[in-house]
């Protein structure tokens, strides 16, 4: 009788170490993305992520949007030498600066987050979605952009939309 009790006791401990630190990776996202600005986007960027914590998901979208970021300020510099248009020439260099800003941005949200500080990471993550709407921002007259510039800005906004809730959630 004992032992089927110290079974039972070990047994319901078990079950309850597990109900409070065992929540699955798709209750974590079905908690993040609905509040994004892409729930869908969200939903497609996180099922690779892998079973983590909420903190393993800030670093992995930190990174996805820090290759992402670093690959738009790469076609923006490109784009910037190679354009014969004048005013794009301008626009292009202006959003290598503005993406310039956000690899910093993000470098900086690296860095609090490994330090712990979730508010620095939301905020500092702000900064860089207003350096991309500055380079959004730049395309709405004409002439028109026919790069992936605009949409590359818009897929960085929607990761940074994943980072800040789960910045909040931390």
């Amino acid at each position: 009788m004992a032992k089927n009790s110290c079974l039972i006791i070990v047994s319901l401990i078990g079950v309850l170490l597990f109900t409070i630190n065992g929540t699955s990776s798709t209750d974590v996202v079905s908690t993040i993305c609905p509040k994004t600005s892409n729930p869908p986007f969200c939903s497609s960027v996180l099922k690779f992520a892998g079973p983590t914590d909420l903190k393993g998901l800030a670093v992995y979208t930190l990174n996805h949007v820090h290759r992402n970021a670093r690959k738009s300020l790469t076609l923006a510099k490109s784009l910037a030498k190679t354009t014969p248009n004048p005013q794009l020439k301008q626009r292009y260099s202006s959003c290598a600066e503005s993406y310039d800003e956000v690899v910093g941005d993000i470098e900086n949200a690296q860095k609090d987050l490994a330090l712990g500080d979730f508010n620095t990471v939301n905020i500092v993550t702000s900064g860089a979605m207003t350096d991309i709407d500055d380079c959004q921002d730049k395309f709405v007259q004409p002439p028109k952009d026919t790069s992936l510039l605009w949409e590359n800005g818009k897929t960085l906004n929607d990761i940074c939309s994943i980072i800040l809730v789960i910045s909040n959630l931390l």
